[in-house]
């Protein structure tokens, strides 16, 4: 499965919830054990040395607050944790193993899920959230066997965010505070291979008093605790001296090698542009004054195979950041990593879970490489595979292999993505479902079916299974042109939910508060859309791409972005003619447009997904990109990208903007 992050999202500040580096200590060789009456057995793994990694947990807990008030409410914490870890060990003969570790934990990226406190003031919304909690701990232990028995405690902290949203006009006051504690704990590591080990975790926080006093005067003073249960993974670096000693291995892992594997990825975006023309702005308008603004992210892929046949993947992922004018005023939207969500400080979401069967028809096989998402072995060519869990829909439809992944090639929604696609999926980009796959070796032929919304933009899904949703089909023919390979995917898609409709909207009432609003007209409604999507080798280093989109554009959108039709063509070049095979030339076009009942909806003061200027000058939206990709080594790429977008918002009253962007992206 390709690594797309596909849509409009923010990022992370720090490393995947699982980091590679170094090797654990290798197990006595036999007979080692005993090698004196002064000398106590030693155990089969060696744990001294420096290790990092990632967990993952599920934190409950309930904060008090010290400020009498009768309007007090309370809410108790209760979210999913991800963060990462590193610690040294060092074990003695005994088998008591002494240690020090830190960690850093951020929260869910569910609105309410970092909410400790909350209570109602004279203003509004009082509310007390965490950004991340940090630990610095001791462990002492007892090592047997393939295991590592540990207590734990220490010190903690945590990065209080007080605000106070007003009700009258919805501004937020925000206070930042830091507040300190005490953790202790247990848990056991148990070494899965020679550099890995697996972790249960449970930890108990106890937080101190901290203290804001809001803009509006309002004070407040709360303290909190919180029990976590985890998951972790480590990788363990180098070796001492001491278990340096010319060791053998003994037995096997207890995860075959071949049989599952880790990766992981870190992306850094920064993009900005300078002021352009905007005589007036609406609520979704991109901002005529110059701004910048950055995303991060970073993602653990963690593959197993099962039984023969049968894999699951799990991909963690931490996130922070903005997109430009919070991801509005572009129906192209300039940064694919850029969420409809902002994080302030990094926010933990499980971006992929699923499980694939694959059944193999006989015949003739090729070999699968190692990735993330991909374990290394042999299939049929022939074959049938069977997905489903969460994931992204395009990590199975409309790929292209030179405009996918906005990490990796080009950043605008509209030159990877899929134009009037109307993509299902959470604010992240994710959704859950089912495809089948019947691949053969000059075509192939894929369906599935996915969750929709509730609404548009929400993060919560229509459980009408299967009587509404999103169903695609897939049709993909493979050739070679001038002995270089090619491929045309035909690709379409309905969605049935719920949503609101464009003349509907336009036929309520003048006096309708926001009108025309298309929220009030929601029902049950189907929308659908076709995709013709080629790629063309022109040469080994040199290749060329295109998408056509079309759809009705009779009901607002339910994922993606306001566009009805779209052309989109590029090509990318890499850099052996002049000695630097790992660097990558792109430059794409995209053009889009409104069916015209969203033109009449839009000029009427109507509000999308991602556009609303309050009226509308109509003329189609046109993108230029172009980037150079400077391969740094074999995991790292620094990417200087270009866009310049003519009527944003297909509004010929705005614009052109330049938008100038710098991406750092690092895997392994």
């Amino acid at each position: 499965m390709m690594d797309g992050r596909q849509k409009g999202r923010g990022a992370c500040l720090l490393t995947a919830a699982i980091v590679l580096s170094g090797t654990m200590a290798e197990p006595a060789r036999a007979g080692q054990n005993m090698r004196g009456a002064d000398l106590a057995p030693i155990p089969f793994v060696r744990w001294t040395g420096f290790y990092v990694g990632g967990h993952t947990g599920y934190a409950r807990g309930s904060a008090t607050d010290h400020v009498a008030d009768p309007s007090a409410t309370g809410k108790a914490l209760g979210s999913m944790f991800g963060g990462v870890q590193a610690g040294y060990n060092h074990q003695l003969k005994s088998g008591l193993v002494l240690g020090v570790e830190g960690d850093l934990s951020f929260p869910n990226f569910l609105s309410a899920d970092d909410v400790v406190r909350s209570r109602y003031t004279a203003q509004g919304l009082l509310a007390e959230k965490i950004d991340y909690v940090g630990r610095l701990r001791g462990r002492v232990g007892f090592a047997f066997d393939n295991w590592l028995v540990y207590g734990t405690g220490g010190f903690a902290w945590s990065h209080a965010r007080f605000t106070e949203t007003n009700d009258l006009t919805g501004e937020e006051d925000k206070v930042l505070s830091m507040r300190t504690g005490w953790v202790v704990g247990a848990g056991a590591d148990l070494a899965i291979a020679p550099e890995w080990s697996a972790r249960l975790e449970y930890l108990y926080d106890s937080f101190g008093k901290a203290a804001a006093t809001m803009p509006s005067g309002v004070r407040t003073e709360t303290t909190f605790e919180t029990h976590t249960l985890r998951l972790g993974l480590n990788w363990h670096l180098g070796r001492t001296e001491t278990n340096a000693l010319p060791y053998t291995y003994q037995g096997q892992p207890l995860i075959d090698p071949d049989n599952w594997n880790v990766h992981g990825q870190y992306t850094l975006i920064g993009q900005g542009y300078p002021s352009f023309n905007s005589p007036y702005q609406g609520p979704q308008s991109l901002a005529g004054s110059r701004q910048f603004q950055n995303t991060q992210s970073a993602t653990a892929f963690v593959g197993v195979r099962l039984w023969e046949g049968a894999e699951f993947y799990i991909n963690p992922e931490l996130m922070q950041g903005f997109g430009l004018s919070d991801v509005n005023g572009i129906a192209g939207f300039t940064n694919g990593e850029a969420q409809k969500s902002n994080f302030p400080s990094p926010r933990l979401n499980v971006a992929r879970a699923f499980v694939r069967q694959t059944f193999g028809l006989g015949g003739e096989q090729e070999t699968i490489n190692d990735g993330p998402n991909q374990l290394a072995g042999k299939q049929d060519i022939s074959r049938i595979t069977v997905t489903a869990g969460k994931f992204a829909v395009p990590d199975a439809f409309n790929g292209n292999v030179y405009a996918n992944d906005p990490r990796t090639t080009f950043l605008n929604w509209n030159i990877y993505g899929g134009g009037s696609y109307d993509w299902t999926m959470d604010k992240l980009s994710w959704t859950w479902g089912a495809f089948v796959d019947f691949n053969q070796k000059n075509w192939a032929f894929r369906t599935g079916y996915f969750l929709l919304p509730t609404t548009s933009n929400a993060n919560n899904f229509d459980t009408h299974i299967p009587d509404r949703g999103q169903y695609t089909a897939e049709l993909e023919l493979r050739y070679q042109l001038f002995a270089q390979p090619g491929k045309v995917r035909f690709f379409g898609w309905l969605n049935h939910g719920t949503m609101g409709g464009y003349t509907d909207a336009l036929a309520l009432p003048l006096t309708s508060p926001n009108y025309p609003d298309i929220t009030l007209t929601r029902r049950i409604r189907t929308n659908y859309g076709f995709v013709a999507n080629i790629e063309q080798a022109i040469s080994p280093d040199f290749g060329v791409f295109s998408r056509a989109t079309w759809s009705p554009g009779l009901t607002e959108i339910v994922g993606w972005t306001d566009c009805s039709e779209s052309l989109s063509f590029g090509g990318v070049l890499t850099g052996t003619s002049w000695g630097r095979p790992n660097d990558k030339i792109g430059v794409a076009g995209v053009i889009e447009g409104l069916s015209g009942e969203a033109r009449a909806y839009f000029a009427a003061g109507g509000l999308g997904i991602l556009i609303g200027d309050g009226q509308l000058n109509y003329r189609r939206e046109k993108i230029i990109e172009a980037y150079y990709a400077y391969s740094l080594n074999k995991w790292a790429t620094l990417t200087f990208d270009y866009q310049f977008i003519n009527s944003p918002g297909y509004n010929a009253d705005r614009g052109p903007v330049s938008v100038f962007s710098g991406r750092f992206h690092a895997e392994f």
